[in-house]
This record gives C-alpha cells, structure tokens and sequence, in this order.
C-alpha cells in the first residue's frame, strides 16, 4: 500500500465496517530494539485511512509473541478472528502477511473467515478479496512462504549454534565463577573473592552432604555468594537461595566439563494445542555436546559424579529413586544402603509404633500390582547387627579420626572468617573507590556531590559491619585445652562406647555408615528364619554375616487366648495374680518369655485393656483366705464349704483366686455350720440334707478341728 490511494475491490460495505491493523513482533528483545519496525508497522494504519476508512483499530497486544508452531496463545490474533466472524471488520491490514501467522493452521482460519464474511486482507503491496480465485492463490503461496521462511531461519541458526556449541565456544552467559581471558578462553574469574565463595559452596556440601543443609549453613551464617542478575551483566552479591546452591552444585561446567543441550525443547499436544516444554535435565554424558576436560574446574569429573549420586540418592522422588535415602533423623541407619538379594530393589523404611520410631526394612516386590512384599523385617536388631560389624572394621581409626576432629575444633568458624575477610577486603577497596570519585568532584555541582558521599557512607557502614562480625567470630574463637584434648582423644579410644551411647545421633551414624559402605546385599533362607548380609565396603572389600531374622508384630503376638483371660481378670485383679494364673496355665508372650507384673501390664496397654498393678479392694467379695479369716477357720474349711455347695464361690477362669460374697458367709446353712464347729469342734456339712443323716466327711473332722484351734 505504499502507493495504493484507490482499489476496486474497495465497496462501500467495506467501508461501512471498521479497519483492523494487526501488529507482532515474535521477541521481547525485538520489541525493545527493533523499534523502526514497529514504526513502519504503525504506519500502516494512517494509509489505510488514506483509503477511505474512518475508523481504523489498531491491535498490538502480541508484541513479544511468536506466531511459530507450538508458540503461546496470541490474544489479539484471536480477537481478530473473533471480529471478523461477527461480521464488523472491512479490511485486515498488515505490513507483511508473515506478520499474521507463521502456521499454515492459523493462515486457514484466517482466510476462511474472511472469505466467509467478505473482509479483505491487504499488505504494504496490495489489497486481496478472498472471493478472487488469483488473490487466493496469492495469498496461499505467501502464507506457505512465511511457514517456510520462519523454518529455514531456525534451522540455519540452530545449525549454527551447534556447529559452535561442538566446538566448545558457544557461550550464552558463562557460570558464576568464570570468564573469558583475552583469547577468548574459558578460564577462573580474576577475583579471588569470587573463587573462594565457589569454592566454600563445594566444600560444605562434601561436609553437609545435603544440598538443603548446605544452603542453611549459609543462610544460618549469612554468608553471600556471587550470583548473575537477570538484567544486566555485573555480578551481584546476596545470601543465596536454595536454588542457587543446587544450580552450582549440579552444573557439570564447574567439573571442567563443556555441555549444550541439557534441556531440550519438545512439542507435545496439550488439549488440542501444541505446546513446547523444556524437558527435565539431563546427564552431562547424554547431552548433544559433553567436551570433558574443557577448561580448568573447581572440582575434578570423579568428585563431580560422586556430588551427583549423593544428590540423586537425597531425593524424595520415587520414581527417581527407588529409596528414600536422605540421612534425616529417624531411627534406620541403613536407608539407602539396603538391596534385595531376591529382586534387586532397594529396600524402604516405613516407621511403626505409637510414636513412630520403629524402624523396619521393606522390599515392594510386585505389591503395587496386587501381589505382597518380597523381604521385611525389623530394622532395631539389624541395626545393632550390622553395627558390631561395623566397629570391628573402624575402631581401630578411632584415634586418627579423634586427632582429625581436634583440628576442625581449633580451626573453629574458619570457611566463615575467611569469607568475610574476602568481603571487608572487596568493601575497602570499594569505599576507597567512592571516596576518590567523591573527592574528584568539583564541589559546586552538589548533585553529584551528594550522590558521591552517599555512595561512600554506605560503604563505610557496611565496612564498619563486617568489623562487626569479624570481631565476633574472633571472640568466639578459642583453643582447647589440654583436658579438652585428652576427652576427644579418649573418645577415638572407646569408639564403641561413644556409638551405642544414646546421645550419639542417628543422622551421624547414618553417616558414618555411608562413608565405608557401598551397599548391602541382604537374603532370607528358604525357611525365612535367618537373614544373610553380604557387606559391599568402600574400597571393594566385601563381608558376609548371618542372623536370626527379627520376628514381624503378628510372629510375637500375645496368644488371643492369655489376652481374653488378661481382659476377664483385669477388671478385679492385679497384674501380678494375673502373671500366676497366666503362668500356671501354661501360657507365654509373643516372644515365648514367661509372664511377670511388667510383661501383663505392657501387654494391657498395647492392645487398650484397663486394669491395675494391684488387685483393687472390694467390700462385696472376699478371697479364700479372707474368708477364712473373717470366720476364725481353716481355708480348708472354706474349700469343703464351697465343695458341699453351701457355699458358692465365684472364679473369673481358672487356676485364677477364688472370690466369696461376704454375704453368703452370714446365710443359711453357712453360718450354722460355723457356728457349730467353733461351738463342738465337729465339722457337720448338712448342705440340703436332713439331720438324721450321716455326716459327710466325718473322717476329716478331727484335721478342721486341730485346724480352727491353731
């Protein structure tokens, strides 16, 4: 349209409609820079007025979008659209027909509608009515130019980076930690600051082996790392975030290795629309380009995988990992380090008992798909097991590690004394900086005066902070004496006892047992009744050991018969009467122990029964013993009473106390029977019976008599 003032294909039905200006550039970055293109595109809306059209509507809100296969949602493109198929758009304008659509699926709609409803489409060159079988063919062939141009473009510059990428030389924006010399070479940043702090960064995470723990360390002393901002390109100093931390510790450039294409760009169709995903990281090995050895690292490749496989082994993913072998703080000292010796698998921790500090071993097997476990057992006997073993194997370092940890002790809070020494020197140089550029000023330009001595007080009180802290550390900071030294010594002596001691925590032995062991190979006999340990040490040596394996909860569980006599008792009598009866009948604990007081009242609270460790007092029954008492005879008396069945006596199962209603001592026939033994010394059992009949008994009368006189 850059000559165009009149056309034919113009009707005043067009004219009758609004004009619609369409407007894209597919970057941000050309949207900020390319600005004559926005101009001439703009410009495209006063030569349409020239041709007629009053109202002119001009859509630019997909500056900064692509119009390429998979590319975001285009908001004005399908406002467009929408526009046109309501029937109030006469002409769609733009400067380049490449402008509209980059697809040959968004170049149809357009078409199809416009065709539809009668509105033209013009470029700078013409105007086109749809209803013309050249002006279709026209833009037909232009669209199909357009897909193909944007085709050719892309492959020509991702061949390009490629070609270069192969070579090593493609940078982007290089890590935090390096730059380029005059040559063009990858070398180490020139200052020395930001060398040690990426440095500190691998150290702790070889201490705390925990990317999260080595970010906490930072945050908790307030120690700052360099980091790239994500506008411009001088680096920025700030206490790191966590993804900082793990961005440096996975980037295989800092192992001296040159990769491209970690994460590749992929096309999947998501509810009918293309969409283009970066996909997760891959291994340094599996990228398109892996040069090793491409510029010097601040780790070598070996530490770099070995940072990798702690990582990997850290994640709570399980389909990235197949154990959750994170050291934490439950009671499993062999997470991770467990393998099936049936299936393969790695072995889970699940975490039973009222507080959940039972540890026990889990092999899935097929139980995901409807089948059982394939190995499980209970984690505290393996444990101590596997933990003999163990200081068989390192007490005998016991003392080199003492003398290690007499070192770290003295050497105190050096990684953070060195850091912020590092700081107060980059700060003085900085304030000396600020100081010059104030004192050049000429002091009649206050503006920048001021400026100047802001910039430069500022300096001076973070100066005076560092100080701060600096002076801190140093006060803190302390030799041991010589009874502090023989202590740590004699811990490396008695190793053994420092480890089952209870304050010794778990996520230290959980360390320790990762730092000398590969893995452990573990297998059931054909019985399941003992567990076999093959023990993969570092280094390439290996163990074998055997054990009983530890019986599951349902394997030690009370008989269902000694609870159901534990619940009848409980109600009246003591854990102690119920142990004896329990005892006498022949009964056992899960683990085939004989019961006492403790066991009883363990057993009645695990399983909810109320009872007590006594036999409560009760006014309305009596035992044996108490009756004979409270009627002045012998206990045998009281038997030959209830054998008589005068007297009725009340037994909860037996072998269990009898119990007497005080009661029934003072009823009929009882109390004349009594009475009459005390009264004659002649035990006369009359129970239902006449007293023309003979006596029962009478051949033991003499035995209750001697008894009651005693």
């Amino acid at each position: 349209m850059t000559e165009l003032l009149y056309s034919p294909k113009i009707k005043p039905e067009h004219l009758a409609r609004k004009a619609i200006v369409y407007i894209r550039q597919s970057s941000e970055k050309q949207v900020r820079y390319n600005l004559e293109s926005q101009r001439l595109q703009y410009e495209v809306a006063d030569r349409i007025r020239t041709l007629g059209w009053r109202h002119v509507e001009v859509i630019d809100s997909d500056l900064g979008f692509s119009a390429g296969m998979a590319a975001a949602r285009r908001e004005g493109f399908e406002r467009v659209l929408s526009w046109v198929a309501l029937g109030e758009v006469g002409i769609v304008g733009s400067r380049e027909v490449s402008r509209l659509s980059r697809t040959d699926k968004d170049w149809c709609r357009l078409l199809e509608v416009c065709q539809i409803f009668g509105t033209l489409i013009a470029d700078e060159q013409q105007i086109y009515d749809l209803n013309y079988l050249d002006d279709q063919l026209v833009l037909g062939i232009k669209g199909t130019l357009s897909v193909v141009e944007l085709k050719v473009l892309r492959q020509r510059m991702q061949a390009g980076q490629e070609s270069k990428a192969r070579r090593g030389e493609l940078f982007k924006r290089l890590p935090v930690g390096y730059a380029l010399d005059l040559t063009g070479k990858v070398g180490l940043h020139p200052d020395q600051r930001i060398c040690d702090a990426i440095r500190l960064v691998f150290m702790k995470f070889r201490e705390r082996w925990s990317i999260r723990q080595t970010f906490q360390w930072f945050r908790d002393h307030d120690i700052e790392l360099p980091a790239n901002p994500i506008q411009g390109t001088k680096l920025i100093w700030k206490v790191p975030t966590q993804s900082l931390v793990r961005d440096i510790l996975i980037n295989p450039f800092y192992a001296g290795a040159y990769v491209w294409g970690r994460r590749p760009l992929t096309t999947l169709l998501v509810d009918g629309r293309l969409e283009k995903h970066q996909s997760s990281t891959r291994r340094a090995e599996e990228c398109r380009v892996f040069i090793p050895d491409h510029h010097e690292g601040y780790i070598d490749w070996a530490t770099y995988q070995e940072n990798q496989r702690m990582t990997r082994r850290n994640s709570v993913n399980w389909q990235g990992d197949e154990s959750m072998a994170a050291i934490r703080a439950g009671q499993g000292l062999l997470v991770g380090l467990l393998r099936c010796g049936h299936c393969g698998r790695k072995l889970h921790v699940r975490y039973w008992g009222g507080r959940g500090t039972h540890a026990r071993y889990l092999c899935r097997g097929d139980y995901d798909d409807g089948g059982q476990y394939c190995l499980g057992f209970g984690g505290a006997s393996v444990d101590r097991r596997l933990g003999q073993e163990l200081l068989k194997v390192i007490s005998p370092l016991g003392l080199e590690a003492s003398l290690r940890a007499l070192e770290e002790l003295s050497a105190g809070d050096a990684a953070q004394r060195i850091a912020l020494s590092s700081k107060l020197e980059q700060l003085e140089y900085e304030a000396r900086k600020a100081f010059e550029q104030y004192d050049a000023v000429d002091a009649r330009n206050r503006l920048a005066a001021s400026a100047l001595e802001r910039r430069w007080n500022e300096k001076l009180e973070e100066i005076a902070t560092t100080k701060q802290r600096l002076a801190g550390l140093n006060t803190r900071r302390y030799s041991l004496t010589a009874d502090e030294e023989a202590r740590v010594l004699a811990m490396g002596e008695n190793f053994a006892e420092i480890w089952q001691n209870d304050q010794c925590p778990p996520a230290l032995k959980k360390m320790i047992f990762r730092t000398v062991v590969e893995e452990i190979i573990v297998r059931t006999d054909l019985e399941k009744k003992a567990l076999q340990f093959t023990i993969h040490w570092k280094g390439g040596t290996h163990t074998q050991l055997a054990m009983e394996r530890p019986r599951s909860t349902a394997e030690t569980a009370t008989p269902m018969e000694a609870l159901e006599i534990i619940r009848r008792m409980a109600v009246r009598h003591g854990d102690d009467q119920i142990a004896s009866v329990l005892n006498r009948l022949g009964y056992s604990t899960g683990k085939g122990k004989r019961w006492n007081q403790t066991r009883v009242a363990t057993a009645r609270r695990n399983h909810s029964i109320t009872g007590q460790r006594r036999a409560l007092p009760d006014p309305e029954r009596i035992s044996l013993n108490e009756a004979a008492r409270i009627c002045g005879v012998s206990h045998r008396t009281i038997e030959r009473l209830v054998e008589a069945g005068l007297l009725k006596r009340e037994q909860v199962t037996p072998r269990a106390p009898w119990g007497v209603r005080r009661t029934d001592l003072n009823d009929e026939p009882v109390r004349s029977v009594i009475e009459r033994l005390i009264r004659t010394g002649k035990l006369v059992l009359q129970g239902g019976c006449a007293e023309n009949q003979p006596v029962l008994f009478t051949e033991n009368e003499g035995d209750d008599n001697a008894g009651h006189h005693e």
